[in-house]
């Protein structure tokens, strides 16, 4: 039972790091504990050591509050160069549970377990990220899947929180901020009473639930598919139609569109775009270039793919806005005489 439960938490974990966008390289089998892989994306790269075991209610007279994991090893392993993570998943709610492998160092004894507050896993479900700390001053973290990569990358920095509860505090409230206003972005006062060691934790993680936020809303309002081609199988990406760049973007949903990774590439490069009417065009010159070069294999079967018109939401103020979409197309460069439709 444990073993099926750990390949099981295993593969979780792997899919999860990888719909964040991160490769995985495996250096131990996947049925393994602890699982050994090594993650990386550009130039980032880590090297992890994860443990798992599912978060239960205790049981018992014990507070309904507390649950936890029932650690199965008699101590961690820790190794130079290698982050290691002890982690729980509750299924109820679908967030995992962290924990500070520093404060559960040397043999661990019979029977242990390490807890964490209900209300901190429920509160990680819907806001994305949730912490809080124990009496032993270690601070328990509960996070989304789709916050995985925030932890590893910011792990030690999430757990040195129990040094600090105004700083802890000041992350939970801008968190709360970020969730309840799709327009707010933290700047250097929102984080000028927090400790400057913590400070870059802070402004990432909250700028990051920002931008999950962002994500999840415009691919639910696709239903996780493309716009342009309807593609699902997990290779959507949350597009701002208006760049992000640009001093007039938002995070509004109907800045939003769902896109392909092909399609998501094409429309940033201006090879193809959708106008207020919501009719795809392509650029005329984009397929000129291409073809007098020799670069247009495959040039037939990617418009066929294409949609006379772009898919919308099925709710009115989820849709692309047309003021984003007028704006878009003029920051890019385009104008009716380099463009035609798709039909």
């Amino acid at each position: 039972m444990a073993s099926a439960f750990r390949k099981t938490f295993n593969s979780l974990v792997i899919e999860t790091i990888r719909l964040a966008g991160w490769n995985v390289i495996f250096l131990s089998d996947v049925g393994d504990s602890p699982l050994e892989i090594r993650v990386y994306k550009d130039d980032e790269r880590y090297d992890l050591r994860i443990y798992g075991w599912s978060v239960t209610h205790g049981g018992g007279q014990r507070s309904r509050a507390e649950y936890r994991i029932q650690v199965q090893v008699p101590r961690f392993a820790v190794s130079p160069g290698i982050q290691t993570l002890i982690l729980g998943w509750w299924n109820d709610v679908e967030v995992f549970a962290g924990f500070d492998v520093r404060k559960h160092l040397g043999t661990l004894g019979d029977n242990p377990s390490i807890q964490i507050k209900r209300d901190t896993l429920q509160l990680a479900a819907t806001n994305g990220l949730d912490a809080h700390t124990k009496d032993n001053e270690e601070i328990a973290v509960a996070f989304r899947p789709d916050f995985i990569m925030d932890y590893v990358r910011n792990l030690e920095d999430l757990h040195s929180f129990g040094n600090s509860a105004r700083d802890l505090r000041s992350m939970q409230e801008l968190i709360e901020r970020t969730n309840e206003d799709e327009e707010f972005e933290v700047n250097d006062d929102d984080v000028a009473g927090v400790a400057t060691t913590r400070r870059k934790a802070v402004r990432t993680i909250t700028q990051n639930v920002r931008q999950r936020n962002f994500a999840r809303r415009v691919l639910t309002a696709y239903s996780f598919q493309c716009a342009f081609c309807s593609m699902q199988l997990d290779l959507i990406d949350a597009a701002h139609i208006l760049p992000v760049e640009h001093n007039e973007s938002t995070d509004l949903t109907s800045n939003g569109i769902a896109l392909c990774a092909l399609h998501h590439r094409a429309f940033d490069h201006a090879f193809v775009t959708f106008n207020d009417r919501y009719e795809m065009l392509v650029s005329k010159e984009r397929i000129k270039r291409l073809e007098t070069i020799g670069h247009d294999a495959g040039m037939k079967d990617f418009l066929t793919r294409l949609k006379p018109m772009i898919a919308v939401p099925p709710t009115r103020s989820d849709c692309p806005n047309v003021a984003y979409i007028q704006k878009a197309n003029e920051v890019r460069g385009w104008h009716s005489k380099m463009s035609q439709k798709i039909v």
